[in-house]
């Protein structure tokens, strides 16, 4: 999929979710055929011409200024994250031929951050990449998600969507994959020609109803804070507050950590888990997986 398409997907989806009541429009006439707002609706709350919305929503955002883009995700009621995929749909548009290329990839972990893992020692930390593989984890962490590190080359991605033990082991399965594709959404928004990531996309359209179903839906959605249950292998349920961490000075980099409120099963069950983490044998260390440097589009 061409990025015209992206951008002409992504917009009419977001049309189609609004009702004129929610955008504070009269509904004229009970036989509306559009499950959403109009065009001419969208172009009159942004502002434009019927005419010039139509343009954007067939896919050319090139030369569209910041005051229509803020109108237009306004007028959507798109959140921030949303917000920023625009804006990155219309960087991507207006940018030349030349300056189309894949950021740097980001899999080379400098030794501060691997010691800064490893001075961790009472929540599960871990480090992903923009590709969704997990370069490094602390001893609990690996600890903490042992079926995903117990494949080759671990990746959130691929394990949610290929691995049949992942909707026991995550308890809120159909949201997580939610969030995760969403968060997949974005990133391939920020860097739309990158092959690595286009080629991951194609593998789970291809081995994926479910991924197929949810990239279809064009969500986008910040993973930065939130709960997550997981029923370990071990330990049997917790339930773990975590935070997701950019890293500023490895562009593509996400450490994650985890912890438990105080006083709770949860927290027993985290303690237990380091326990067992402790006698088993040593768990960090883990080498970054390496991949090919390649170029592409993402759709």
């Amino acid at each position: 999929m061409d990025h015209r398409s992206e951008v002409r997907e992504f917009l009419s989806s977001r049309r189609g979710r609004i009702t004129p009541d929610q955008a504070g429009l009269p509904a004229y006439g009970g036989n509306r055929r559009v499950p959403g707002l109009r065009r001419e609706e969208v172009a009159l709350l942004s502002g434009v011409s019927v005419d010039y919305y139509t343009r954007l929503e067939r896919g050319d955002l090139s030369g569209a200024s910041e005051s229509v883009l803020d109108a237009l995700a306004r007028a959507l009621q798109l959140d921030d994250a949303e917000t920023a995929h625009l804006f990155d749909l219309a960087r991507t548009a207006s940018a030349s031929p030349g300056s189309r290329k894949p950021r740097k990839r980001a899999d080379d972990l400098r030794p501060s951050i691997l010691r800064l893992l490893d001075a961790i020692t009472d929540a599960p930390a871990m480090i992903r990449n923009n590709y969704f593989d997990y370069l490094a984890a602390n001893r609990l962490g690996r600890a903490l998600y042992s079926p995903l590190f117990a494949e080759p080359a671990p990746n959130s991605a691929r394990f949610a969507f290929l691995n049949p033990a992942a909707p026991d082991f995550f308890v809120d399965w159909d949201k997580n994959t939610q969030d995760l594709v969403a968060t997949m959404r974005g990133e391939a928004g920020r860097n739309p020609y990158d092959r690595r990531l286009t080629d991951l996309v194609g593998e789970l359209s291809t081995r994926s109803e479910r991924f197929r179903t949810l990239w279809a839906a064009h969500n986008v959605r910040y993973h930065r804070s939130g709960v997550k249950r997981l029923r370990h292998p071990v330990v049997g349920d917790l339930e773990l507050t975590y935070e997701a961490l950019e890293l500023p000075a490895d562009p593509g980099l996400t450490l994650s950590a985890y912890t438990a409120e105080p006083g709770t099963a949860s927290a027993d069950a985290l303690r237990l888990l380091a326990s067992w983490a402790a006698t088993s044998e040593p768990l960090t260390g883990m080498q970054p997986h390496a991949a090919p440097k390649r170029e592409g589009r993402i759709g």
